[in-house]
């Protein structure tokens, strides 16, 4: 799906477009092409990693991204990595 995202055969929503920009450790201006390439994007395990993800059914993605989300968070607290302030809930 990452594949066809990039070839602009499709648009993925404003959720799964935060989340993509969150696994990649990105801002989402970033992921809309607003900013230059970070050197992540060129790592080419973690390139084939996404492509595997992005091979899955959208629940077992959905599913995927909520636990690296879990992990990221936990890393961040582990090793002290300052984050952004989340948004208000309404």
């Amino acid at each position: 799906m990452i594949g066809r995202y990039e070839r602009g055969e499709i648009t993925p929503s404003i959720e799964v477009a935060k989340k993509l920009a969150d696994a990649f450790g990105v801002t989402l201006d970033f992921l809309v092409g607003d900013k230059d390439v970070p050197n992540i994007l060129y790592d080419q395990t973690m390139l084939a990693r996404w492509r595997e993800i992005d091979a899955l059914d959208a629940s077992e993605r959905d599913r995927i991204l909520s636990v690296v989300d879990s992990l990221v968070r936990d890393a961040k607290v582990l090793f002290c990595v300052p984050t952004l302030p989340q948004a208000a809930s309404f």
